[in-house]
């Protein structure tokens, strides 16, 4: 897969994350080559790239559209989220360096700045990078690899959940948990903290339903001019 088609899966990923892309919405190849400026084949394989994510479906006659994800399969993947994150935690409370303690550090302070200015948009950001911090410290390539594949997947709806009143700067302050267990090296309070910060249950599961169904009741004309804009304004 060439750099152009990484590119362009990243450009309708973000987009999808972004909920500029609803779930549902119909892919055409030909509207999506005529907005990038590109031919239909990478547009094609960025598609396919995203079909692997579970991010979209290529469904018979219809062609590609944005996946729609039912709450109970949604809160199994937050599950095996909830486990994925936690193992990178109690290795990245073992083996992590000063230097990757330090990277962790930023990220919690630009996530600090932006639940201070109650941005959920520059939280989001700033929280994957925290949590892909995490990962990388805990040195095991192939753990970092199926959480990044599984985080990809739950994007759209962790933005989602960040919307919900106040759940910005309760993230926070469970990333402060987080971090405090890591520094400290305590392998458990850290499973722990970031297993209950990744795991969708109680009223976070309600505020989840509701905004799905928010979304799904949008109508489908937002979705198709949300797929007209230019990516990168």
């Amino acid at each position: 897969m060439n750099r152009l088609s990484e590119s362009l899966r990243e450009a309708i990923e973000e987009e999808v994350a972004t909920g500029k892309l609803l779930p549902g919405t119909h892919l055409d190849e030909i509207e999506l080559a005529q907005r990038f400026g590109v031919s239909r084949t990478p547009i094609r394989e960025a598609l396919s790239l995203l079909a692997g994510e579970g991010l979209i479906e290529i469904r018979p006659r219809r062609g590609a559209v944005v996946a729609q994800v039912t709450p109970q399969r949604l809160v199994e993947m937050f599950e095996v989220m909830a486990e994925l994150e936690a193992m990178c935690a109690r290795l990245a409370a073992r083996r992590m360096t000063e230097a990757e303690l330090l990277t962790l550090e930023e990220a919690h302070e630009r996530c600090r700045t932006a639940a201070a200015g109650r941005d959920s948009d520059a939280y989001f950001y700033a929280n994957e990078v925290f949590h892909q911090a995490i990962y990388s410290a805990g040195h095991n390539s192939f753990l970092s690899d199926q959480a990044h594949v599984l985080q990809r997947k739950v994007r759209p709806y962790r933005r989602l959940q960040l919307r919900v009143r106040n759940r910005v700067q309760r993230s926070f302050e469970e990333h402060q948990t987080i971090l405090d267990a890591l520094r400290e090296g305590d392998a458990e309070k850290a499973v722990t903290a970031i297993r209950g910060h990744v795991v969708v249950q109680g009223e976070r599961f309600a505020d989840l339903v509701a905004g799905l169904a928010q979304l799904e009741a949008a109508p489908p004309a937002t979705a198709s001019r949300a797929a007209l804009e230019t990516v990168g304004k």
